[in-house]
């Protein structure tokens, strides 16, 4: 049969999405969900929600609770914009700011989506390896990235975990000619974040996602604060109506209570940092991490095998094939339990000398 989509699709791998298996008794470490359930606030509004809103279309700017993350954030209403989930965000920067002839700038090892978003848009990518074990920021990032109308960053980063020091992304910011994105869907575990930065640049744009520490994958919730220039093309590109009113009633709850969010990130924080150091007791290479997940390479560099043999004791984790990211799995920070059980499936394969 005849193609008749574009040769840009055609040529598409597509984005793999993290494995939502089927198997009766798992342990589900590998797409960084958050173990513990949303605010109770977020389920009792959702019930709370009539039927009557059902019926009618939602409100299509979610103008509550984009007030809400303005008040939050310190700044105004139109530096807001939201979105299905902070993916429905990134399609929509990618769309407004690459194109064939307007490259984008990305970090390697990253968020693996973004490539794929480029390619739909025909547009050339500049992947900027990070540097070392540690996975730093390159002192000649700027460099690298010239000739790009778009630079993205994670952090922390996906999938190492790490934060890039505030101090160097005010920089790349300061520096690159063409937009910033910074990616903070970890944002809330990490020691700071750079929302701050906005005020200073109008070129950056800040997207953060309800997925992670909200409890709220399954919701599909996002936002992004920039300029009043930027997010008013950006809702040029959003779907009419791309937050159901369920949606947005659960994130305005859930955003609000700040108790609740406090409380569940300081419980992943710890364990994240016990399970830390009971892989690096086990002889595993892991850096510092200021997301929900730790970036592991196991003693023998095979993070493949790692990766095989705890899913055959039904423990699924996140694994990259590639020269660099293929010595490492990713692993969620689960419940205390399940981390438990993780250590002592790993204590058996890697006894450590």
């Amino acid at each position: 049969m005849k193609s008749y989509f574009r040769p840009e699709i055609d040529a598409l791998a597509g984005y793999t999405p993290g494995e939502q298996p089927r198997m009766r008794r798992l342990i589900k470490l590998n797409t960084n969900e958050n173990p513990y359930p949303p605010s109770p606030r977020a389920l009792e509004a959702m019930r709370a929600v009539p039927g009557e809103a059902m019926r009618r279309y939602p409100d299509p700017a979610a103008d509550a609770l984009c007030e809400a993350i303005a008040r939050r954030f310190g700044v105004a209403r139109d530096q807001v914009i939201a979105g299905n989930g902070s993916d429905d965000i990134l399609t929509m920067v990618f769309r407004a700011f690459t194109d064939p002839v307007r490259p984008v700038a990305v970090l390697e090892p990253s968020y693996s989506l973004y490539p794929v978003l480029a390619a739909m848009q025909g547009a050339p990518v500049i992947r900027i390896p990070l540097a070392g074990d540690d996975f730093a920021l390159p002192d000649d990032v700027l460099a690298q990235a010239a000739g790009a109308n778009f630079l993205a960053v994670v952090r922390p980063n996906a999938p190492t975990g790490n934060a890039f020091p505030k101090p160097a992304v005010r920089a790349l910011c300061a520096g690159f000619d063409g937009m910033v994105m910074i990616d903070e869907a970890y944002a809330d575990f990490a020691d700071d974040n750079c929302m701050d930065l906005v005020k200073e640049f109008p070129n950056l744009v800040v997207s953060r996602t309800f997925s992670k520490s909200y409890s709220f994958a399954g919701m599909r919730l996002g936002f992004a604060v920039s300029s009043p220039e930027v997010i008013f093309g950006l809702n040029k590109l959003k779907d009419s109506y791309n937050l159901d009113a369920v949606t947005q009633a659960a994130g305005l709850a859930a955003f609000e209570d700040a108790a609740y969010l406090a409380d569940t990130v300081a419980r992943i924080r710890r364990d994240r940092e016990l399970l830390r150091e009971g892989l690096l007791k086990l002889g595993f290479q892991v850096g510092k991490s200021e997301a929900n997940f730790l970036f592991a390479a196991p003693p023998d560099g095979d993070g493949e095998g790692y990766f095989r043999y705890l899913r055959e004791n039904a423990v699924i984790v996140r694994y990259f094939p590639g020269p660099v990211t293929g010595r490492y799995v990713r692993i969620t920070v689960g419940t205390p339990e399940q981390n438990k059980e993780l250590l002592d499936l790993t204590a058996k394969r890697f006894k450590k000398a």
